[in-house]
């Protein structure tokens, strides 16, 4: 059973920076998964903030485009979302996210970390 670990969350003030960890274990092939990271404000559907193809190729929302950067470490089993300039919008637990279709395996989920920007 593949397991996902975030780590990274807290409070920052608007403006600030975080970087978010998701360690994946129970895998030996970490490398062919898309991983994701999502989110979700309270009252708000889970939304897709960045994702990181097997092959590096890297998708963005819109809200965050300029401010976050997705990068993956095949040999850590590790995601990282570097987050900059926060704004108080951006406040949501993310969750990460291994997609698995694209290899037709089975896809997971972490439990999620909370992101927490002042104003």
């Amino acid at each position: 059973q593949v397991q996902l670990e975030e780590s990274g969350g807290g409070l920052v003030q608007a403006g600030g920076s975080l970087r978010l960890s998701c360690a994946t274990s129970g895998t030996s092939f970490f490398s062919i998964y898309t991983m994701g990271w999502y989110r979700q404000a309270p009252g708000k559907q889970r939304e897709l903030v960045a994702s990181i193809s097997s092959g590096g190729s890297t998708n963005y929302a819109d809200s965050v485009k300029g401010r976050f950067t997705i990068s993956r470490d095949n040999a850590k089993n590790t995601v990282y979302l570097q987050m900059s300039s926060l704004k108080p919008e951006d406040t949501a637990v993310y969750y990460c996210n291994a997609d698995g279709r694209a290899a037709l395996v089975s896809s997971f989920w972490g439990q999620g970390t909370q992101v927490t920007v002042s104003s």
